[in-house]
């Protein structure tokens, strides 16, 4: 029996299984490069098609169902074709003659085929996660039974078990990370069944609800004792990250080919994860230019003053690598807020503050979006708005104050303000009660007026 073996493509640096199956040479290409670990991943593969074949029960289009062979076999389990024996073609009876569970295969096998396919598109990061939902959490549950026998009562019992589980800090694991893993299992089971042509598992079954994003930001006064109080040689760091906006990975993978001084940009190009550097961004609305904003570009200079030029980083570890997130939280910034008296928050909310700093000073959402690396301003709306009101202070005085100006130009009525309080007229608060009682002791001839200068105002 021929063995089947994982070679690489001399041309592309691609590997691909290279085995014969009914005395046709099959050659199976990946989009896979050489590495150690899609090596071992593809051999795994290779070992199950070599157990098929020798049992005599390997269903060709079960392995590669995109593959011209596939047809050319028929899926026929062990029988010869055509092409490998000259005879006539049988009729197609042997579906129909085998068992369902020899024409579908186990879970385990589709799980890791999906995992070849899809891994080419993810990034490590992401490719990693995946992989460890398989190995401790599918693959135990659901490795050994056909794909087609996975029901939704198996499903909804498997979610029950993962409530069970325990989470980190405390308590049982959370609504996100039990939708996460579920969404592979519906992503492999759906993938199946889309093959296989069976009733997907998860028809009518919803994730779970999750908690709104927590967002603490500080205020600008707390940003300014933060940045005061810091060890100097984190000031820079924090600067950048308080008044850019960039996320954790984009700030500690910034490296200095990418900071145009002459242009006045910060180019978010890569991202550090868990102390490696990532391939792109995490979206392609996060591949984007950041103006330096006077106190930013600062900073960046104090960096390039005190640089070692044979480092690529911006914001250096003490070995020269990219900062360690972990150690940056563990060993800084958890003691500093202690020592300020403010409440433990993430770093992350420095990101937070800067968009909520951004919506309070009047920028365009458009702007702010595009800043921050969102695709629209629906996050912002979503996430920020809550906290704008509080650091404005306008609450709908602006609309009041439209209103009450119109009116008093179509009326030729004085300004009615608050009693107790009598502000310059480009800044001063509007009763709108009193404007709005005015607006209603219009009449029609005097309401189309004010619209028509409502209309006209600049």
């Amino acid at each position: 029996m021929a063995k089947v073996n994982v070679r690489v493509r001399v041309d592309t640096g691609a590997l691909y299984l290279d085995f014969f199956y009914q005395g046709v040479r099959c050659r199976e290409q990946t989009a896979l490069g050489d590495t150690p670990e899609h090596r071992k991943r593809l051999q795994s593969l290779a070992n199950r098609i070599q157990r098929e074949i020798e049992r005599g029960s390997f269903d060709y289009g079960v392995f590669f169902p995109e593959s011209p062979k596939a047809a050319l076999f028929g899926g026929q389990l062990g029988a010869p074709t055509r092409a490998a024996s000259g005879a006539a073609p049988a009729p197609p009876q042997a579906s129909a003659a085998a068992p369902p569970e020899r024409q579908m295969p186990a879970f385990a096998e589709f799980a890791e085929l999906w995992f070849l396919e899809m891994s080419p598109q993810w990034r490590r990061v992401h490719r990693q996660g995946v992989r460890e939902v398989l190995d401790k959490n599918l693959l135990p549950t659901f490795g050994e039974r056909p794909l087609h026998g996975i029901i939704k009562a198996d499903v909804m019992a498997f979610r029950a078990e993962l409530a069970k589980l325990p989470g980190r800090g405390g308590g049982t694991l959370g609504a996100a990370r039990i939708n996460k893993i579920m969404c592979f299992l519906r992503q492999i089971l759906n993938e199946a069944a889309d093959r296989f042509e069976f009733t997907p598992a998860f028809r009518g079954i919803k994730p779970l609800k999750q908690k709104r994003t927590d967002v603490e930001p500080f205020t600008l006064e707390e940003v300014r004792t933060i940045l005061v109080t810091v060890r100097p040689d984190y000031r820079d760091y924090l600067t950048v990250r308080f008044f850019t906006g960039l996320r954790t990975g984009e700030v500690n993978g910034l490296k200095w080919k990418h900071v145009d001084l002459e242009r006045n940009l910060i180019l978010v190009r890569e991202t550090v994860v868990n102390g490696h550097e990532e391939d792109g961004v995490k979206t392609d609305t996060s591949l984007r230019d950041i103006a330096m904003l006077p106190m930013v570009r600062e900073a960046m200079e104090n960096r390039l003053r005190n640089r070692d030029p044979a480092c690529p980083w911006v914001f250096p570890s003490a070995e020269g690598g990219p900062m360690d997130a972990h150690n940056f939280s563990n060993r800084v910034w958890y003691p500093l807020l202690r020592h300020l008296g403010f409440a433990p928050r993430r770093p992350y909310q420095t990101r937070h503050t800067a968009a909520t700093l951004m919506l309070a000073a009047g920028e365009s959402p458009e702007w702010i979006a595009q800043v921050m690396g969102h695709s629209t301003t629906a996050m912002l709306f979503k996430v920020y708005s809550r906290f704008v009101p509080n650091l404005t202070r306008q609450d709908g005085q602006a609309f009041a104050g439209l209103v009450h100006s119109r009116l008093a130009a179509a009326t030729g009525t004085a300004p009615v303000r608050p009693k107790a309080t009598q502000a310059p007229a480009e800044t001063a608060p509007v009763d709108a009660t009193a404007a709005l009682a005015a607006l209603r002791a219009l009449s029609p001839e005097q309401l189309a007026s004010l619209l028509t200068l409502a209309q006209r105002a600049p």
